[in-house]
């Protein structure tokens, strides 16, 4: 490597000065060189001055040898780079409850496993954008129900056994026969099937303008069909790292994969360790303490104490959406003016104020990073005054208030729901707030349905279709929003999808099945000596593999 500065740039000085000397010498060898001047007819210097001149030509080339020497060494740095650390510690908030990421919900299995353990057909990057996986390149028919996949060669899983288009073929229609998580987010999708050992075809009811993003997340993701293991403890994927240690209740160990098939996204540190910390304080204190590299998410007032110097702080938009969720089959929730009331009285900026005012409203379904978002924020603006006529005509008053329960993961901590609570009051509910473990809030929400409102962080991108699905956990049936993605979903052309998607999202906004408290800016905290960790996306997209620490 070369550079303008540092050893090279000062071995060129020194030719440079060697260059500008008088032309007397013919060379470095002192005796060479007093024979050239003899024999130019010059006077002799006598003895003296000739040691003279040979210590100082000693001197020069012991100069030149020592900044060779010295180029020499940091060229070396320059190819391996600075001196680095084997392993990277990094703070998340929520764990996995279990490894079995073709079973188990939640976006904290996707965030560590997905294109880490696991690979996908395809791979999404920080921009949110659509990138090639374990298939190299891709072809779509026109009528958009063809989709050809051509795999990269020689790749392997883990455990040494071959990955090719028959286990590509395998583990999507596996997906679809046993209907494994998000299964329904390819519907359209009827078979997989290997055409050689490097090529997969796609075979599709309706064109699906979705289809390639799915293919990155868990539709996408490639099993090896023969391999035996605990999926709930153990995994055995394609990826850079493999699953040293689990345990949900501390941390998870990965280690790079010894039989990584890939070049691009070769491990930058041999060992990552993911520790799991739902207390924020506990979190900045473990960050400051060194006992980890990198908090992702970090307490956005909390982070105001971080040394400037010691650590970088940013915060980036991303597909992170606080929804509060109103059962919909409830009987006092059915009656949308109450839903309406409810919309009206959250007092958003005073919300993201209160949490240091890094977040953005979002005043429906789709985030800022997805397409068909639009700014839907003017349709419920704080308004108590129309919160408090819509929830008469519905029945109640501050005398007679409806009696409502918010079931939300402690892991949110109080606060939004003493805020909730606070400003609900002033139209006449009385909110009484049920703080659960997070596994709880999973079984008895999440998988039963079972709550009046809701509150969770619903980190995933390109998820609208879960207001199209009555039987997801909202319980929401809206026709027209579902007529409208249907058209979305089916369009070829992608200024048409994007436009059917902004009248979806108003539609759902409109009828008011949810509060989109805010858009979550994830605020991230990595340490100085820390590289390559992204700045946009982390909740949903965590390249481990570029992460790397300098001693």
């Amino acid at each position: 490597m070369s550079s303008p500065t540092g050893a090279h740039g000062e071995a060129d000085a020194t030719k440079q000065e060697n260059e500008q000397q008088p032309q007397s010498t013919a060379s470095t060898d002192a005796t060479l060189n007093a024979r050239a001047k003899s024999s130019n007819g010059a006077k002799s210097q006598g003895p003296k001055k000739w040691l003279i001149a040979l210590i100082a030509i000693i001197a020069a080339v012991a100069v030149i040898v020592a900044i060779a020497v010295t180029r020499g060494k940091n060229d070396d740095a320059n190819t391996s780079g600075v001196t680095k650390a084997d392993t990277v510690t990094i703070g998340l908030k929520l764990a996995p409850v279990s490894l079995d990421i073709r079973h188990q919900s939640g976006s904290a299995i996707e965030q560590v496993l997905i294109g880490n353990v696991y690979e996908a057909l395809l791979s999404r990057d920080s921009d949110n954008k659509v990138q090639p996986g374990l298939a190299k390149s891709w072809d779509i028919s026109k009528d958009g129900k063809t989709y050809t996949f051509h795999l990269n060669q020689n790749m392997t899983f883990s455990n040494g056994d071959k990955l090719d288009a028959d286990d590509v073929a395998w583990s999507i229609n596996q997906l679809k026969e046993k209907q494994y998580y998000n299964a329904n987010q390819v519907e359209s999708l009827d078979k997989a099937e290997a055409v050689d050992a490097n090529t997969v075809k796609l075979t599709l009811s309706t064109p699906d303008s979705n289809l390639l993003w799915y293919l990155t997340g868990r539709p996408g993701l490639v099993f090896d069909k023969n391999a035996k293991y605990n999926a709930k403890t153990e995994a055995v994927g394609s990826g850079p790292y493999t699953v040293e240690s689990f345990d949900s209740a501390s941390k998870m160990v990965l280690k790079a994969n010894a039989k990584y098939w890939g070049t691009a996204h070769k491990p930058a540190t041999q060992n990552v360790v993911i520790r799991f910390l739902t207390d924020d304080n506990a979190a900045v204190n473990a960050l400051k303490s060194g006992d980890v590299d990198v908090l992702s998410p970090v307490n956005a007032t909390l982070a105001k104490s971080l040394d400037a110097s010691t650590y970088t702080v940013s915060a980036a938009d991303g597909s992170d959406k606080f929804v509060l969720a109103f059962n919909c089959t409830n009987a006092k929730l059915k009656d949308k003016r109450v839903r309406q009331a409810i919309r009206y009285a959250i007092n958003h900026k005073e919300i993201i104020a209160s949490r240091g005012n890094v977040d953005y409203a979002l005043g429906g379904p789709v985030p800022s990073v997805d397409p068909g978002y639009e700014d839907l924020t003017g349709l419920y603006p704080y308004n108590v005054d129309k919160a408090k006529e819509l929830m008469k005509e519905a029945g109640y008053t501050t005398d007679k208030p409806l009696r409502l329960t918010l079931t939300y993961a402690n892991t949110y901590g109080t606060e939004l729901g003493d805020q909730l609570k606070s400003q609900l009051a002033k139209i006449g509910i009385d909110l009484k707030i049920d703080y659960v473990e997070f596994s709880t809030w999973l079984q008895n929400v999440h998988a039963n349905g079972d709550y009046e409102l809701s509150l969770v962080d619903h980190a995933e991108s390109h998820d609208f279709y879960k207001w199209t699905t009555p039987d997801y956990y909202y319980h929401y049936d809206g026709k027209q929003a579902q007529k409208l993605y249907a058209k979305a979903l089916e369009a070829t052309d992608e200024a048409d999808s994007e436009k059917y998607l902004k009248q979806a999202a108003k539609a759902v906004s409109e009828d008011a099945p949810a509060d989109w408290l805010f858009g979550y800016r994830v605020t991230v905290a990595v340490d100085k000596h820390v590289q390559g960790f992204p700045s946009k996306l982390s909740q949903t997209v965590l390249p481990l593999w570029r992460i790397s620490k300098n001693k």
